[in-house]
């Protein structure tokens, strides 16, 4: 379907990008990868000698019979109470296993067909539910615990049967075991309240193995969000099971230090995944209830570390009340992300001050922007690192109109995991890219390379002839190293939020210019539902939104100096929502050749009516 595209000025009579003035005199912060609190910050809870005492000696190896008490012989597994945790699980996954089958981002696979050993080769989203029993959440949110539970013990009773012994294969990688351990406790009542006497020993049995395990193998984690799910289990099991509080003193103390390597000074964690922001705050909030379970508070750390988390977390929802698709997350759905919120019991604004977090969020009139204007994670932080640098999505009255490709970390679902390091190239991102290649290396395995190093961000108002605006101007050092320039972009978006004014520059480093051209392409994907026009001239296309309303893309006249202006053209591409499904899209994408010692494009996005 042709849209009708208006080639009247859609500029207001301003100048695309308002030039440089007083107000813009202050320097620019540069912003560096981040780097973790300052262990002080969140030191162990204060504790008595003697409390320091029992939690080195378990430390160095020490049994907890031993050192609970000494003259009695050690106490049988059991639990000493029973969680009640405010997270909700997937209540269309749950069904799904009650009749059956296991669903995973949208992908079903037979209870009867799954392979539950240690030499099966299921992709990474499977082994995170199937080896980390994120499954009992989904189970126990689809039915009163009485329809529940046989379901629950016949998968357990299929991986117990082959994975009697720790081993160093998938299911005993460390995070998956925090999170079965930790999944063990707070939903015990469906794998311990059925008939089968025999699995329900077995299954405490495996529990304190799994325990002891832990607490020599906790430091062996892949990453720092891995050990943080151990030692969240280790204190968990501390809590609810016998014999537990030199287990609890020794995991607290190794918990908080973790967090502090974990998250950066803003409350963002180091990958700067929201993936991995939520996986933080619901560990948190389950190992709050295993405390309440016991009447017993946590640690203050812990309450101040979820205070922490939840504000970035919020930066990145946009007006839709969804997630924003960075670093390998998809569109997370606004009822999950609420009901996340709303069981941290923290009540809070989204994050202003954003140094490592690194997403600037504009909002005005239900309309978000949110722009990543920081380094990408270090590769040893990095999990579905994705290059990113100076991508943005805008949402206009829950109608997302430019986004990023994003579902990275849901490969081996519904997206293929063949294409998953394409959705972390920064091609699958808005933003501009040289040579086609990605601003920052992406390797495998979630993994980056070189790159961008720094950032220098400028934040302020400024004030149009329609009124207020923000404006946002970053700039990265991405291909600097390689083609001698460095991009700029600035963005602006008026109070109101109707209209987003843009301008990328390509700025030579150096003091020689270099000769010759180089190809560039600035890239907008656009959202689903959305329909667009070209206008006649190829400078600009008519945006036709699902909700009726009807937006401008305009490249501005003169556009590209020092360069040839480029083309407008539509080009297909992907967007990949929060259940993991992939969806077809398309893209504006302004291509062309411009020299290498310099360029710059402006641009406007505009709602009309």
């Amino acid at each position: 379907m042709a849209i009708p595209f208006d080639t009247q000025d859609v500029g207001g009579g301003d100048a695309l990008i308002m030039g440089e003035s007083a107000a813009h005199s202050a320097k620019r912060e540069t912003l560096e990868p981040g780097r973790a609190l300052v262990i002080s910050d969140f030191a162990p809870p204060s504790t008595s000698a003697g409390e320091r005492l029992i939690r080195f000696a378990y430390r160095m190896g020490m049994s907890a019979s031993t050192l609970s008490a000494p003259f009695s012989k050690p106490a049988k597994p059991r639990l000493l109470g029973t969680v009640e945790s405010p997270l909700l699980g997937e209540r269309a996954a749950g069904v799904a296993l009650r009749t059956g089958h296991f669903l995973v981002h949208g992908v079903k696979a037979p209870i009867t067909q799954m392979d539950f050993s240690p030499t099966a080769r299921l992709t990474p989203p499977f082994d995170k539910v199937i080896h980390g029993f994120s499954w009992l959440r989904d189970l126990a949110s689809s039915a009163p615990r009485e329809q529940c539970t046989a379901t629950a013990e016949r998968v357990l009773a299929a991986w117990l049967a082959v994975n009697s012994k720790p081993g160093k294969s998938t299911p005993w990688n460390v995070e998956h075991v925090g999170h079965r351990l930790l999944n063990w406790l707070v939903h015990a009542p469906l794998i311990l309240s059925g008939k089968d006497a025999k699995l329900r020993g077995q299954t405490l049995e495996a529990m304190s193995d799994t325990a002891r395990w832990l607490d020599r193998n906790v430091s062996k984690a892949n990453d720092r969000s891995g050990e943080v799910a151990g030692w969240c289990a280790i204190v968990a099991a501390g809590l609810l099971l016998p014999e537990g509080r030199p287990r609890r003193l020794f995991g607290e103390a190794g918990l908080i230090r973790a967090l502090g390597e974990l998250v950066a000074d803003d409350g963002g964690v180091l990958s700067r995944s929201p993936l991995a922001q939520m996986d933080a705050i619901a560990l948190l909030v389950d190992l709050s209830a295993c405390y309440r379970a016991r009447d017993m508070d946590p640690p203050e750390a812990l309450g101040t570390m979820l205070d922490l988390l939840v504000p970035p977390l919020l930066s990145l929802i946009h007006s839709d009340g969804g997630l924003g698709s960075w670093q390998g997350a998809g569109a997370v759905r606004a009822d999950r992300l609420a009901a996340l919120i709303d069981a941290s019991g923290v009540r809070a604004r989204p994050l202003k001050d954003v140094r490592q977090w690194g997403y600037q969020r504009v909002a005005g009139n239900k309309t978000t922007l949110i722009f990543d204007a920081a380094p990408p994670p270090l590769s040893r932080n990095a999990r579905a690192g994705s290059a990113s640098t100076l991508a943005f999505e805008l949402c206009a009255q829950g109608q997302r109109i430019i986004v990023n490709c994003g579902g990275a970390a849901f490969g081996g679902g519904q997206v293929p995991a063949r294409i998953e390091q394409g959705l972390r190239a920064t091609a699958a991102h808005s933003t501009l890219t040289l040579d086609d290649a990605n601003s920052t290396a992406v390797h495998i395995n979630g993994k980056l390379g070189a790159g961008v190093n720094e950032v220098e961000v400028d934040r302020r108002s400024q004030r149009l002839k329609q009124g207020l605006a923000a404006r946002i101007e970053a700039s990265h050092d991405g291909y600097a190293a390689r083609y001698g320039l460095t991009h700029r972009r600035v963005l602006i978006m008026r109070e109101d939020g109707s209209e987003l004014r843009g301008e990328d520059l390509l700025v030579p480093t150096g003091k020689k210019g270099k000769n010759g051209k180089i190809g560039f392409a600035i890239r907008f994907h656009i959202g689903r539902g959305i329909e667009i026009g070209l206008s006649e001239d190829k400078k600009g296309a008519g945006l036709a939104l699902p909700d009726g309303t009807y937006w401008q893309f305009r490249m501005a006249a003169g556009s590209g100096t020092g360069s040839e202006s480029g083309e407008l053209k539509i080009e297909e591409s992907m967007w990949v929502d929060g259940n993991g499904r992939p969806h077809p899209i398309q893209q504006l994408v302004v291509q062309g050749m411009t020299s290498r010692s310099g360029g710059s494009f402006s641009w406007l996005l505009k709602k009309m009516g």
